[in-house]
């Protein structure tokens, strides 16, 4: 009865990974993605933000991280904002103590709660109310082991008397599709308006019974794959008023440049990258240079990544990575006669192991 004449506005924030890039650069456009949804929210007047796990990529993040986190969440205090947090698979922590306690103990975010009973296993979450609206939300858990508690959570609030919002910070089987990973249906949660979800960095906004299932994030890209398939972060803002409107913002820092090339001739693949490089615009982008093929002529070594990335350098772009993950060296089978009437297993080892040594000079073979 109260949703009809509910009128509110919030944001919906997962998976930052505040502290998650090693590159300086890339650790800044992070932190300036995250800055661009808190201003963004602050402009829109939104109510409050959920924040839907992973705002850290650590439980236990650095000294610069968390003054980064604590001054944004202070913004969002001093325009009247209110934050609700769970954790996610990266800053939770078993012990249950992270940082995320210091922000609440601040008084700049407030954690849901939940009581598990001993004897039953149930888990019965803990509404907080905004207004006419309940925000109910479960932490994720290292290796998707808060799977198997999501099926035995509960809420005892009756669904039709509020907006009622689950935030979970999970894989849910309608976004996870046929990857096999442990996941729970939609349909197997307790009911809500409005399912503010983390975990996954995927674009999910789907409906289950007219009601909106979103994830978030990420805020932005968290490695080499989510900047070639995402190329920018995104957060999203819901407006309710007798009905749910879900706007997806996205945040668009740096453009990305993907240059992928094949190669056969490690020899020769300096060269060939170089021209290709020289054909495209650098200045002011995120490299990214993906190399796949099989090496028949020279080894990976022959390639020269510190040439090619001075030369990226030159051409003043923001940042450079490279993956090579899918160069393959050809494959070459080693045959050797070997006799041996007493089937001596150690003896064919040793002799496989000096046959090829001589034809494979390297001092890695000791490791072999």
């Amino acid at each position: 009865k109260a949703i009809k004449y509910l009128k509110m506005k919030f944001s919906h924030i997962a998976d930052s990974h505040l502290g998650g890039w090693r590159q300086p650069e890339l650790q800044e456009l992070n932190r300036q993605s995250f800055t661009y949804a808190i201003n963004t929210s602050i402009e829109e007047q939104v109510d409050f933000i959920l924040f839907a796990g992973d705002l850290f990529d650590s439980a236990f993040p650095s000294i610069e991280t968390l003054k980064f986190a604590f001054s944004e969440f202070k913004k969002l205090k001093d325009a009247n904002i209110k934050s609700y947090i769970i954790a996610g698979s990266h800053d939770y922590s078993v012990s249950g103590k992270t940082f995320l306690d210091v922000l609440e103990k601040a008084g700049f975010c407030q954690i849901c709660k939940y009581q598990e009973n001993q004897e039953t296993q149930e888990i019965t979450l803990e509404p907080i109310r905004d207004k006419e609206c309940y925000i109910y939300g479960y932490p994720g858990k290292k290796s998707g082991l808060e799977v198997e508690s999501l099926r035995k959570i509960k809420i005892n609030q009756p669904y039709s008397e509020n907006f009622r919002i689950l935030m979970l910070h999970t894989t849910v089987k309608e976004a996870a599709q046929n990857l096999p990973i442990d996941s729970i249906p939609l349909d197997q949660l307790p009911q809500a308006d409005y399912y503010a979800l983390g975990h996954i960095h995927i674009d999910f906004n789907q409906e289950v019974n007219n009601k909106p299932a979103v994830y978030g994030g990420p805020t932005f890209p968290n490695n080499f794959k989510e900047l070639e398939e995402l190329k920018q972060g995104a957060f999203y803002i819901i407006e309710v008023a007798g009905y749910t409107k879900v706007t997806k913002k996205e945040i668009k820092i740096k453009p990305v440049e993907l240059i992928k090339i094949e190669i056969d001739n490690a020899i020769k693949a300096t060269e060939k990258i170089i021209k290709e490089l020289e054909k495209r615009e650098l200045k002011d982008k995120i490299i990214l240079l993906k190399l796949f093929g099989i090496l028949k002529q020279g080894k990976y070594t022959d390639i020269k990544f510190q040439e090619i990335q001075d030369f990226i350098e030159k051409q003043n772009a923001y940042s450079f990575l490279k993956n090579t993950s899918k160069l393959e060296v050809e494959r070459q089978d080693l045959q050797i006669e070997f006799s041996d009437p007493n089937h001596n297993k150690e003896k064919i080892e040793e002799t496989l192991s000096k046959t090829y040594e001589k034809k494979n000079h390297s001092n890695n073979n000791k490791l072999i």
